[in-house]
């Protein structure tokens, strides 16, 4: 009798302990597929273009030998295109998801809610207006992208609905802020606007190896942070109430989490332009992957990262015309974004 008890107490704890060990491999083998897959398109940005060079000239490239053809070609124009794709998607990936979470909306991304419209005002006027640097151009999107984040956050206090008014109000403080980037461009001039508007489609091309450091920075000191405090951010999904009660300091919490996924989404916008719903993709994509209750930050920074390089690819090889990779993704943006809307109108305004 007692040990029927004993038994029947215990079985919910094994199924507990059973059911995290199940999504822990889960969510192991799913961000080893992705980092592989990763790898792959990384090889392939590498190796394919104008001229091919096969695996052993790039690994020569890579580990510093001089190889004739190939150590400009791969050193100085695809490795720095590939970096700041790979970081870039990272950066997406990871903002987007963190948001996604953090408010409970599969809308709630730095590109839908008007904070990478900030950074891009700031970085069109930068480039057309001050002629600034790079490295200055990082810095002023980067503080117009938080001061942006800030005003949403303030206007958005209160109500029974932040996640949903701070949506509402990102929205509507992104259009007013991409008027201001159309009102800078009409009045840059001839050369100017084709900086611009290489810039704004979301590009790859042209990366110099000096503009990535703001970037690198930016990834290798901001994804670890959020990842620090990914599992408050999981119980931040559960709610305010429910993350208090689970001991989580609710309001430094969200402080943390927003200042560095608005500074990483702001980063990757001032390097390579606001790369479209790659925030938006990348978070709902690795959750279907490693599945629900599961972290999914590091994953989600790999599909961003994946989601950048393919649409590269794509847009340099497979039309007569290359495209910018922006266009890419918001050609595969632009339908799920109808889609989460439609779903949403019907479910009464609910995710």
């Amino acid at each position: 009798m007692t040990a029927t008890m004993s038994h029947a107490a215990t079985s919910p704890v094994v199924a507990i302990r059973a059911g995290r060990i199940r999504r822990a491999r889960r969510r192991t083998i799913a961000s080893l597929v992705l980092a592989a897959l990763l790898v792959v398109l990384a090889a392939a940005m590498l190796m394919f273009g104008n001229t091919f060079y096969t695996p052993a000239q790039v690994w020569g490239v890579v580990v510093g030998q001089d190889v004739p053809g190939a150590s400009f070609t791969v050193g100085t124009l695809r490795i720095p295109r590939l970096l700041a794709g790979v970081l870039a998607g990272i950066a997406f990936g990871v903002a987007g998801s963190t948001f996604q979470t953090m408010l409970r909306n599969p809308l709630a991304s730095p590109d839908v809610i008007g904070i990478t419209s900030g950074a891009s005002a700031a970085a069109v006027f930068s480039l057309v207006v001050l002629h600034w640097s790079a490295g200055a151009t990082t810095a002023l999107a980067l503080l117009v992208g938080i001061a942006t984040a800030l005003a949403i956050y303030l206007a958005a206090r209160g109500g029974e609905s932040t996640g949903g008014r701070l949506i509402l109000i990102g929205i509507g403080i992104g259009a007013m802020l991409d008027a201001v980037v159309q009102f800078l461009v009409q009045r840059a001039s001839e050369w100017d606007v084709s900086v611009a508007m290489r810039w704004l489609t979301g590009s790859l091309n042209g990366v110099q190896p000096d503009g990535l450091w703001p970037l690198i920075v930016g990834v290798v000191v901001l994804v670890p942070i959020i990842v620090a405090v990914s599992r408050a951010l999981r119980a931040l999904e559960l709610g305010e109430a429910s993350a208090t009660a689970l001991g989580v300091r609710v309001a430094a919490t969200r402080v943390v989490l927003i200042v560095a996924a608005v500074a990483l989404a702001c980063v990757a916008t001032a390097s390579t332009g606001p790369i479209a719903f790659v925030a938006l993709l990348s978070g709902p994509i690795a959750t279907r992957i490693v599945g629900p209750g599961a972290p999914a930050i590091i994953p989600a920074g790999l599909v961003g990262a994946c989601l950048v390089l393919a649409a590269d690819l794509i847009g340099q090889f497979a039309f007569d015309t290359a495209f910018p990779v922006g266009v890419i993704t918001g050609i595969v943006g632009a339908p799920y974004l109808l889609f989460l809307l439609i779903r949403m109108s019907r479910n009464g305004g609910s995710s």
